[in-house]
């Protein structure tokens, strides 16, 4: 009996050498497990059910057998793609809806960037987390570049990435969640909607011209979150203008998905969770916070504007712009309303972050 155990025991330690040293056999078992947790998850109807199975895939095998690393290259082009996929339903009506009612957008949006402020203030003075790291983690919004801009500012990148990955990965998850829960009580198909009857090839070449030069000039001056930004403002120009119409096929918008689901995944390493297990209660009772937050104004949208409370739920959501717009976009939902108001927010964060974060942090 003993001789079966350590045999099966030297078995698995073989496997984990295997694809801890092979890049290759890694990437193998992470698209395997990815189209298996993110078919199931679509069989089920889940909104953005592929970015969870890719993201839930990557954790698993990043924290069992080692971290691999995603190009820069494709992750920028995945966020291009988001970037159109928001730009086409950035529409002039809903441009116009975001402009007629701007200090909304705005007043809601500060308090979530406050609430994010106050929580990560309260937990250095707990002395939680060293120096300026819980400002940095706790940013809603803009995940990426909080992570990249802290080390800047004399932050913990490690525990920063935690902190914004983890919160990333639970608001994703509870969104989808609840997206699924109101999609199932209401009877209403999970997606499709954003999928035109035929593509127009004409269209399509010219999206994907748009992603590929949006992708290369963030990619070539290093702009934080660069490619979904420049594909999302000139996207959205030249649609009202008149002079594009943004058609994305299926497969190129599994592949952005799948990209943002390994991108989130592959930062969680068994180093940063074991660096951040003694702050991991208080770090999940500031987000749980920020979440209830964004409840509360999703509560007070659907009392005072009248707004659905699904695309309330969502359009106050702290989670990652680009995970909450793939969850829009797989949901009956009006998504130009969850867009804009994910965008004003990360575009406030992108802005606003690093200077209220730097002014909180000498205090």
């Amino acid at each position: 009996m003993a001789a079966q155990l350590a045999g099966r025991h030297i078995g698995v330690q073989t496997l984990q050498m295997s694809f801890t040293g092979n890049p290759t056999q890694r990437w193998v078992l992470l698209v395997l497990l990815s189209g298996l947790f993110g078919g199931l998850l679509q069989a089920l109807h889940f909104p953005a059910g592929v970015l969870l199975g890719c993201m839930v895939a990557a954790i698993g095998l990043s924290v069992q057998w080692g971290t691999l690393n995603l190009s820069k290259p494709a992750f920028v082009m995945a966020q291009a793609v988001l970037g159109c996929l928001m730009a086409q339903s950035m529409r002039p009506p809903a441009l116009s809806r975001v402009l007629a009612h701007w200090p909304l957008f705005v007043g809601v949006n500060l308090l979530v960037i406050s609430a994010g402020g106050l929580l990560g203030w309260l937990l250095v003075r707990r002395k939680v987390l060293p120096g300026t790291t819980a400002l940095w983690g706790i940013a809603p919004g803009a995940a990426s570049a909080m992570v990249l801009m802290a080390e800047s500012y004399g932050a913990d990148m490690r525990l920063v990435a935690f902190m914004q990955y983890t919160r990333v990965v639970i608001v994703t998850a509870v969104a989808a969640w609840v997206a699924h829960l109101a999609l199932s009580v209401d009877a209403l198909p999970a997606v499709q909607q954003q999928m035109p009857a035929a593509l127009h090839l004409p269209n399509v070449a010219a999206t994907v011209l748009l992603i590929v030069a949006s992708a290369i000039v963030a990619h070539r001056f290093a702009l934080p979150a660069g490619g979904m930004v420049l594909a999302l403002v000139i996207g959205t120009t030249l649609q009202s203008l008149g002079l594009l119409v943004i058609e994305l096929p299926s497969w190129l918008l599994t592949l952005a998905y799948a990209s943002i689901g390994w991108s989130i995944g592959l930062r969680f390493t068994r180093a940063i969770l074991m660096h951040a297990w003694q702050a991991l209660p208080m770090v999940l009772a500031a987000i749980a916070a920020l979440m209830l937050l964004g409840l509360v104004l999703a509560t007070l949208l659907v009392t005072l504007a009248g707004v659905a409370p699904l695309t309330a739920y969502l359009a106050t959501s702290p989670g990652g712009a680009d995970s909450v717009v793939v969850i829009a976009a797989t949901s009956a939902v009006d998504a130009g309303f969850v867009m804009a108001m994910q965008l004003v927010r990360f575009l406030m964060v992108l802005i606003l972050g690093p200077r209220v974060t730097a002014w909180l942090a000498t205090r």
